[in-house]
């Protein structure tokens, strides 16, 4: 999503859980509704003074550009969805790589370069579940609170001024807790999405993604560090 103009940063800035980047720099924001529940997680790039991109998984263009296109009102600034294709690029940026924390390592995403893979999709997908990243439609969900899936640190500002869902966000952060967290988990095999997590016969979460031996998944708070958890019938770990 290409939001131009002069009128751009100010008005991401009233909708975006976080702040809008120095130019030439990312970083990672939400689209939240007014209960705070994720619309889409964005890789939020400057490219100019008044040009911002707004990275999103392919299926969510649709609904990012009505919301956007819904509160502008006034705001001085063109909203457009474009399509491009993304390579990761590990250790080392290309020129115009944008930088990206998805992986647990120095990576960037390169947009149209036309690049061969040399990672397989289940390595890269090991490396985002070991960096406990969250995916949208995976991890991410309506059901999902940011705090749950551990966007705070990552996707959200405490000192930014007002955005859609800041409210609960805030209540939430200072005053409550959550229930569950995302975690990750040593696995024997590859368990599907929704599988139970048990501990002593109880359910205490469920499977997000998985490649062989690795999965994440929510799990109650209250689950100590070291125990010996059930997966498909197999024991598991927290990582």
């Amino acid at each position: 999503m290409r939001v131009r103009g002069p009128g751009a940063v100010e008005y991401l800035g009233r909708m975006l859980s976080n702040e809008v980047p120095a130019e030439g720099e990312s970083a990672d924001a939400l689209l939240l509704t007014p209960k705070a529940r994720v619309i889409a997680p964005l890789l939020v790039w400057r490219a100019g003074d008044d040009d911002v991109l707004l990275l999103t998984e392919p299926e969510l263009a649709a609904v990012v550009a009505e919301q956007l296109l819904r509160a502008r009102f006034a705001a001085k600034c063109e909203i457009a969805v474009e399509a491009h294709t993304s390579h990761v690029v590990f250790g080392s940026a290309l020129s115009g790589g944008i930088p990206t924390r998805d992986y647990g390592c120095e990576a960037y995403e390169v947009l149209d370069a036309g690049l061969e893979p040399t990672l397989g999709e289940d390595e890269l997908e090991r490396l985002r579940i070991e960096a406990a990243t969250p995916r949208f439609g995976r991890e991410i969900d309506d059901r999902v609170l940011p705090a749950e899936a551990g966007l705070e640190e990552r996707a959200i500002s405490f000192t930014k001024g007002c955005y859609p869902g800041q409210e609960p966000v805030a209540r939430q952060h200072h005053r409550g807790k959550v229930n569950r967290l995302l975690r990750v988990l040593d696995v024997a095999g590859r368990p599907a999405p929704e599988e139970p997590v048990m501990l002593a016969g109880k359910d205490v979460g469920r499977i997000t993604s998985a490649v062989d031996g690795l999965a994440l998944a929510y799990v109650r708070v209250e689950v100590p560090g070291d125990a010996v958890l059930e997966v498909a019938g197999a024991p598991a770990r927290l990582h």
